[in-house]
């Protein structure tokens, strides 16, 4: 498979091997990228936003097929410039109320104390957002690295569950933690975790009063393995589910104001990353189930 991939003229792609070096490119990358040299990795300049990664082995080797989708610059100007345009007015809004706030103190120097835990909120939601957009960025082009490596998923999904069980609490929803200790997932642990803690914390926001978040994982129907986060709590309705993993997307406006909205989308682009598939499905008072499934080895 790999060989007939590279021997494509059309497309970008490399394999590497366990270390990160390179064992070979195709015809194409060769012409877009000057001084490909085989035992070295790949160049810093080279931007892997959206490559699809796939481990296989060489005879008693391990390697890791990456193929890059070729860029419409136009296509990618237009993203920027929507992306930019919507980072904007994410912040136009807490800004707006900040100052609202602070313009009230004035007014009402007697409720400064409470006025000003509003204000904090604010500028915690400013500073999620900000985290969020450089986190994916760096995902986007490639200095976060999402696969080459694996982690025993149990221990970190216990670990996550620990860790946000105070809000958790405070929403009053239960997090359950199911699944083969022994069972490892396509990802770095920090990479586990990041999807993990996004999907626990949307639960958190939205399943409401009473739900309890399940997060496990297991041999997929099919075949792979799969991460399964579902709460049976307030769900959204099927006509927003193609959109969710959408950067910003809200399915109502009870969710404009909670985090960043990007949470999902940083969740799909790094399954995609790591050569898996993400998929939602939900019906409105029956919960929302998020479903990342991996190629197994």
């Amino acid at each position: 498979m790999a060989r007939a991939l590279l021997e494509y003229g059309e497309l970008v792609a490399f394999v590497l091997d366990d270390e990160k070096r390179l064992v070979e490119a195709s015809s194409r990358a060769r012409e877009l990228f000057e001084g490909l040299e085989a035992g070295q990795e790949l160049p810093k300049t080279i931007e892997l936003a959206n490559a699809r990664r796939v481990r296989y082995r060489q005879g008693d080797e391990r390697r890791t097929l990456i193929v890059a989708p070729l860029v419409d610059q136009e296509a990618y100007e237009e993203l920027r410039i929507g992306f930019t345009a919507a980072v904007s007015h994410e912040l136009r809004t807490p800004l707006a109320r900040l100052l609202m706030l602070l313009e009230t103190i004035e007014r009402k120097p007697s409720e400064a104390v409470q006025i000003a835990l509003q204000a904090q909120q604010e500028v915690e939601q400013m500073d999620e957002l900000l985290n969020d957009v450089l986190f994916l960025s760096e995902l986007e082009s490639g200095r976060e690295v999402v696969s080459f490596g694996a982690a025993p998923a149990v221990p970190v999904l216990e670990e996550l569950a620990a860790e946000l069980s105070g809000r958790a609490d405070l929403a009053g929803v239960s997090l359950l933690v199911e699944g083969d200790p022994a069972l490892e997932l396509p990802l770095r642990p920090r990479m586990l975790a990041v999807v993990v803690r996004n999907l626990i914390t949307n639960a958190i926001r939205y399943a409401g009063v009473g739900a309890t978040c399940t997060i496990s994982v297991g041999i997929a129907s099919g075949s792979g393995l799969e991460l399964v986060v579902a709460d049976d709590g307030a769900g959204v309705d099927p006509e927003h589910l193609p959109r969710l993993f959408e950067r910003f997307y809200r399915a109502d406006r009870a969710r404009s104001s909670k985090g960043s909205g990007l949470g999902l989308a940083i969740v799909k682009h790094v399954v995609v990353s790591a050569g898996g598939d993400v998929s939602a499905s939900s019906t409105r008072g029956e919960g929302l189930t998020v479903r990342c499934v991996f190629p197994s080895e």
